[in-house]
């Protein structure tokens, strides 16, 4: 491996910086493959350590050093999507993606001197709300990186077709495919204030202890998922599908366990919730909001992938 340390602070190496300017855009792309924002930091990794194993003279040869980069990514995360369904197998219970908070909400209090966190690099929009990942996840790797790829970053079929090893006809293909699908499984979406709008009433409800209240915010096909991975006691809001059960299994929660607070908080670029018990947060909840109601709670409890947010503000 080259001796040079990929940091892209190196005045005197523009092609060190022009190669480590890509990191956004990689760790980005690896978000949005895998749903995992510690696998993402694995991935990006792993293509810089490829680069640096190439001598000077073989990263020089290369006509586009980001485009050589995005393929390596791409490939990494398409293996690592190939082998996540063997694991998911065994993990125990619902699996979700790892919410990403909002910068300007964790990075706040933040030490200073503090090294710049991947989550920095995550641009929130359409392409990481909670729901459009979770559509994501039931997608095959092939059609999951074809369709990033082309509809969220806009690369040619031709260049994917290098990557997943099909023709571009095959990908563009794949990319319908899973476009069809996300169509077919996406509810129409409001605005950030009229969802914020929703959330808030539905905290209030839940601090209330309302079970009429929250009743009446659920659309009547609602369903909450949670993941746990195993290592927090489960609850109520393990996977449900009945508004009266999940109104009553978070009632039960905040009698369970007195002393929890409810934020309003920005989740994956959506109005979301979390909890906080003796100021550490234990739980984030996405919601996806269709008119007035909510029609889907992802509450994610896992403490692994909880990490970005206990590090932030604790207010």
């Amino acid at each position: 491996m080259s001796s040079r340390s990929p940091r892209g602070d190196d005045p005197l190496d523009p092609g060190l910086n022009a190669v480590m300017s890509e990191r956004r855009k990689l760790i980005n792309l690896s978000y949005r493959l895998l749903g995992s924002l510690a696998d993402a930091e694995d991935v990006v990794q792993e293509t810089y350590v490829r680069w640096y194993a190439m001598s000077p003279e073989q990263q020089e040869s290369i006509e586009s050093p980001g485009g050589w980069l995005t393929k390596v990514a791409s490939r990494v995360c398409l293996d690592m999507l190939g082998s996540a369904r063997a694991r998911r197998e065994s993990y125990v219970g619902a699996w979700l993606p790892e919410p990403v908070p909002d910068r300007t909400e964790w990075m706040t209090g933040r030490p200073a001197g503090t090294a710049v966190d991947p989550a920095e690099r995550v641009t929130l929009d359409e392409s990481v709300s909670m729901a459009f990942l979770v559509v994501l996840e039931s997608l095959t790797p092939a059609e999951r990186v074809a369709f990033v790829l082309h509809d969220v970053f806009r690369y040619p079929f031709n260049d994917i077709a290098e990557i997943v090893g099909r023709t571009p006809a095959a990908c563009r293909q794949l990319a319908t495919s899973a476009r069809r699908r996300i169509r077919d499984a996406e509810a129409p979406t409001r605005s950030n204030d009229w969802q914020a709008g929703t959330i808030r009433n539905f905290k209030q409800a839940w601090e209330a202890q309302d079970i009429g209240a929250l009743v009446a915010l659920l659309d009547p096909g609602a369903v909450s998922v949670a993941d746990s991975g195993g290592l927090v006691q489960s609850t109520a809001l393990s996977i449900e599908d009945d508004t009266e059960q999940i109104a009553q299994g978070l009632v039960a929660l905040v009698r369970r366990l007195p002393g929890l607070t409810i934020l309003e908080r920005m989740v994956n670029g959506r109005p979301g919730l979390v909890v906080q018990r003796d100021g550490v947060i234990v739980t984030v909840m996405a919601f996806e909001v269709a008119g007035d109601r909510v029609t889907h709670i992802w509450a994610m409890r896992n403490p692994d992938k909880l990490r970005l947010w206990r590090t932030g503000p604790q207010d």
